[in-house]
């Protein structure tokens, strides 16, 4: 037994460098994605391609999945190596290398190639690159994510594509009580996409797409939500489109149909610009001043949101005999309805204001506007029946993140590819739990 000097340092064996770094980098492998039946073999670094390659082999007395009955049969052979993508650790690409069996099946009676757990088809992103750009790509646009990680943008539309499919198929459609119907323009010319949202206070977001505006579109998102679940429907939000009042009333009937107030307002709005229109002409023509040139927004915004010298014109022209003021005095007396709680008080406004426009002769276009309103009075009272606490506010906030959806989707190549974005930023759909979502 050798003696040892005192104040010597006493050192492990030397360790080898090589395979250290081997099992630091199968360690971290394993705690991010570990496959089942699979084990990681040996990683380099490919600085050309900057990227960690890592060989990967099944375990041993493991039998091949079939990728078609994913049943489990005998090898048949292998065919050459083939590379899937992991998530970049440490802004290196991870490139999975495997040599693919193939699988005598007895189900299929045919030879297939196997399926292996990391990927999503024929693609080479693995479902976690997939759920990890899916990810990205809610936040940025499909280009930008395509450059930030340096993929094509085939690539980034494959990922969305599966992760969304993924998360249509686990959504939850139970316990919807609250749905809002509304319509977004897409392209050129009347091409409307019909857009159903579940607005209830636990759970906002896009249920279902379908192509126009007709009675069938809503008719085929009744048969796609079932009997049942229409009748589990409390609350409906929409617009004033004959067609989805049709549909409602037919299929759900038991629900409490909210007029869309933000179309009602529109509508006013609407209404008394085409009054000011109308008496710019006149006035033009008859060789008058021009009293109301460049006052559109004037009386459009309501009085306590003007300011400044706005506020000083706008009491000018208040004081002016005009058929504009007129209809703007109108449009301000209908803004106290929504003050009301008790839809009883808030019929026998609708009842006074109405009457009170019919009287003027010299205001047809607010005449047509009071008679659509006394037509849909009922439905318009629901809104105080539902004690206020539905309306189309988030609606119109989904919509305008949809029309922006759209608007980016100009380059897309299919409709299909533009539902896909549409469900992808506004279904609220659940993703694969991986370690990679952190990022």
């Amino acid at each position: 037994m050798h003696s040892v000097r005192p104040g010597t340092i006493l050192r492990s064996p030397a360790k080898d460098p090589v395979k250290e770094d081997r099992m630091h980098i199968k360690t971290l492998l394993n705690h991010v994605t570990k496959f089942k039946g699979f084990v990681f073999e040996s990683a380099q670094l490919d600085r050309t391609r900057n990227a960690l390659l890592v060989n990967v082999k099944p375990r041993k007395n493991t039998k091949p999945v079939c990728s078609k009955c994913q049943s489990t049969g005998p090898i048949y052979d292998h065919i050459s190596d083939r590379e899937f993508w992991l998530p970049p650790i440490w802004s290196l690409l991870v490139v999975l290398r495997y040599k693919m069996r193939r699988v005598s099946c007895p189900q299929c009676n045919k030879v297939t190639v196997e399926q292996v757990p990391w990927a999503t088809g024929k693609s080479p992103i693995t479902k976690q690159f997939a759920v990890f750009l899916a990810h990205w790509a809610r936040k940025l646009s499909w280009k930008d994510t395509a450059l930030s990680f340096h993929v094509s943008w085939d690539v980034v539309a494959d990922a969305v594509s599966w992760a969304v499919k993924w998360g249509l198929e686990r959504r939850n459609l139970d316990n919807i009580t609250a749905i809002g119907v509304d319509e977004i323009q897409y392209k050129k010319g009347q091409r409307y996409l019909t857009l159903v949202y579940q607005v209830d206070k636990h759970c906002r977001r896009l249920l279902w797409i379908g192509k126009n505006r007709e009675k069938k579109t809503l008719y085929a998102f009744c048969d796609f939500l079932g009997e049942e679940r229409c009748k589990s429907i409390e609350f409906i939000c929409s617009d004033m489109w004959q067609p989805y009042i049709a549909v409602i009333a037919d299929k759900m009937s038991s629900a409490l149909h909210v007029l869309d107030r933000f179309h009602i307002v529109a509508n006013l709005n609407k209404a008394v610009d085409e009054v000011r229109r109308a008496e710019v002409k006149k006035l033009k023509d008859e060789g008058k001043p021009a009293y109301l040139k460049k006052s559109r927004w004037l009386f459009l915004k309501k009085k306590k949101r003007v300011r400044g010298k706005a506020r000083s014109r706008l009491r000018d022209l208040l004081t002016m005999n005009l058929r504009t003021v007129k209809a703007y005095l109108f449009k301000e007396d209908f803004d106290h309805l929504w003050t009301y709680k008790c839809p009883v008080w808030a019929g026998m406004f609708i009842d006074q204001w109405t009457r009170d426009v019919m009287r003027h002769r010299s205001l047809p276009e607010l005449k047509k506007f009071a008679r659509t309103i006394r037509d849909h009075k009922d439905l318009i009272l629901n809104y105080f029946r539902a004690k206020k606490e539905y309306s189309s506010g988030t609606v119109e906030g989904f919509n305008n993140k949809a029309k922006l959806t759209v608007r980016k989707s100009y380059g897309f190549r299919s409709d299909t590819i533009r539902e896909i974005a549409l469900y992808h930023t506004l279904g609220n759909l659940p993703l694969p739990e991986f370690t990679h979502r952190f990022l």
